[in-house]
């Protein structure tokens, strides 16, 4: 009976031992697992927020791997712009901050001078520009061009945020060559469309009423938001600023136009340097267009020489009433040198080639002769 009871024990002894060592093993097991798959996690974690790109696909053809590298290099150049207006609350005198619209841009230097259309910010009080890095930095405006739709607003960022967009040619395009368009189309931000170039020597009407020549069409999608992005050639290049979609529903239907860049080269300076264009001028009043029409005449009808102008030295003659009361019209300017001048815009745009203190030939029709004077352009006030 004493020995049933020691070996009853010993069985129970050993059996623990046995347990307790395989329920260790499991627990060491377990616990390693449980380590694995935290290191495992870890690591994806660190992978996914160093915002490495994933590899490219082996499938990918040469074209696609140039329009990703565009893109890739491009983008951090373009930026988002939002902007608003105060509101006051006349009864509380609280003040509120009212969303007014968004729009793109792109870094123009290093300064922190941001390039936009005019139409963006035009009636906002203030303007935010985030960067392609997320960072966004209130804007104050320089300068813009409503006759151009070009606008330059200055953000206070860090110069090595801050990367300048290379500026191509807009001289050599041609039909049919490949575009890409950066913007932000409905407020999502670093979209990238593609097309070609569909036509050139395009005019459209800025929101001074006076007209953009020379402007570019593409088939690139440009929507509501993409306007003041850059249009790019496939070299990456700045040939044009995207600033309006002819669509009857608002989005685009497949025509886009941008303003060349070398517009772009002559205004971004010069609204930068002084906050507006510096036009040479002739120092004439002219008629309305509507009057011009009504008179059956074409060109350009001085109503007025403003005193000490060029125009005066010149001896341009204005639109005077005789002693009879009798109305004698002014001088009708119809050539600026080797141009042709059939309306007021035409002596408007063509006065953009020209710089103050220029001589020019002008041709004008007085008692229906035609008299050429010379004409030293005087400087927009």
């Amino acid at each position: 009976m004493n020995r049933m009871r020691l070996l009853f024990g010993v069985v129970l002894l050993l059996g623990g031992f046995f347990l307790g060592t395989a329920w260790k093993g499991y627990n060491d097991k377990a616990d390693n697992n449980q380590d694995t798959a935290v290191q495992v996690g870890n690591k994806s974690a660190t992978a996914g927020r160093d915002g490495a790109l994933p590899p490219l696909s082996d499938e990918l053809n040469p074209q696609e791997l140039a329009t990703i590298q565009l893109f890739e290099q491009a983008a951090p150049s373009v930026c988002f712009i939002t902007t608003s207006t105060v509101q006051m609350d006349w009864f509380t005198r609280d003040v509120t901050e009212i969303p007014r619209g968004t729009g793109s841009g792109f870094v123009w230097d290093k300064d922190g001078h941001i390039v936009t259309n005019f139409h963006v910010i035009q009636g906002a009080q203030r303007a935010t520009v985030t960067l392609a890095d997320r960072s966004s930095w209130p804007a104050k405006l320089v300068g813009y061009a409503a006759d151009k739709d070009l606008a330059v607003l200055k953000i206070e960022a860090p110069r090595e945020a801050l990367i300048p967009i290379p500026v191509g040619s807009s001289d050599n395009l041609r039909v049919g060559q490949s575009v890409y368009a950066i913007g932000n189309p409905f407020g999502l931000d670093q979209s990238l469309t593609t097309g070609v170039v569909s036509a050139l020597g395009r005019e459209i009407e800025s929101v001074s009423g006076l007209p953009i020549r020379d402007v570019i069409q593409s088939d690139a999608a440009i929507n509501p938001g993409n306007s003041g992005g850059p249009l790019l050639n496939s070299s990456g290049k700045l040939i044009g600023v995207n600033t309006a979609i002819y669509s009857p529903s608002g989005a685009s239907a497949g025509i886009g136009f941008s303003i060349p860049v070398h517009v772009v080269n002559w205004v971004i300076p010069e609204l930068i340097k002084y906050g507006e264009l510096k036009r040479p001028t002739l120092g004439v009043e002219l008629a309305r267009p509507e009057i011009v029409a009504r008179l059956g005449l074409q060109g350009a009808l001085v109503i007025d020489v403003v005193k000490g102008s060029g125009a005066e030295k010149a001896g341009v003659r204005p639109t005077l009433r005789d002693q009879y009361g009798s109305i004698q019209l002014g001088d009708i300017i119809i050539g600026l040198d080797d141009q042709v001048i059939n309306s007021n815009n035409d002596l408007i745009l063509a006065l953009e080639a020209y710089k103050p203190g220029q001589k020019v030939f002008l041709k004008v029709l007085r008692d229906e002769k035609e008299r050429q004077l010379e004409l030293t352009l005087d400087t927009s006030q």
